[in-house]
């Protein structure tokens, strides 16, 4: 693999083809958000919701370093996702699994939006 650089922007990796490479796996993160935002409180036991955390919180702290523009909706997404990937107010082993819950899925729900929007920038299908 090759790495391209385009004015402007950061660098992009190329494949064998010249075909540009996405740093966003789309496909990874919309299954990783959808089983998520599945995920049932009666169901679902904490050790599910900790265990899909990292991964969602990691999907959404990549989406966040992209260029998605700079209109109001999509700097409100931003401030939201920033807020909820600050340590402070991430849950701890103290953090109730209701609590749990609610931050997992506002988590899921921003990085869904936001790959959408990332989906819509890149001419990609719908997540």
């Amino acid at each position: 693999m090759i790495t391209v650089a385009s004015s402007g922007k950061a660098s992009r990796a190329t494949d064998s083809e010249g075909t540009e490479v996405l740093p966003v796996a789309v496909e990874t993160i919309s299954e990783s958000t959808e089983a998520a935002l599945s995920m049932q409180m009666a169901t679902s036991t904490r050790k599910d919701m900790d265990a899909s955390l990292p991964e969602i919180v990691g999907h959404l702290n990549l989406l966040l370093g992209e260029d998605l523009g700079a209109d109001e909706d999509v700097r409100e997404l931003f401030r939201k996702g920033y807020r909820l990937i600050d340590l402070q107010n991430r849950p701890t082993a103290e953090t109730p699994s209701f609590g749990v819950f609610i931050y997992l899925r506002d988590v899921a729900d921003i990085t869904r939006r936001l790959l959408w929007i990332y989906t819509q920038r890149h001419g990609l299908g719908a997540p």
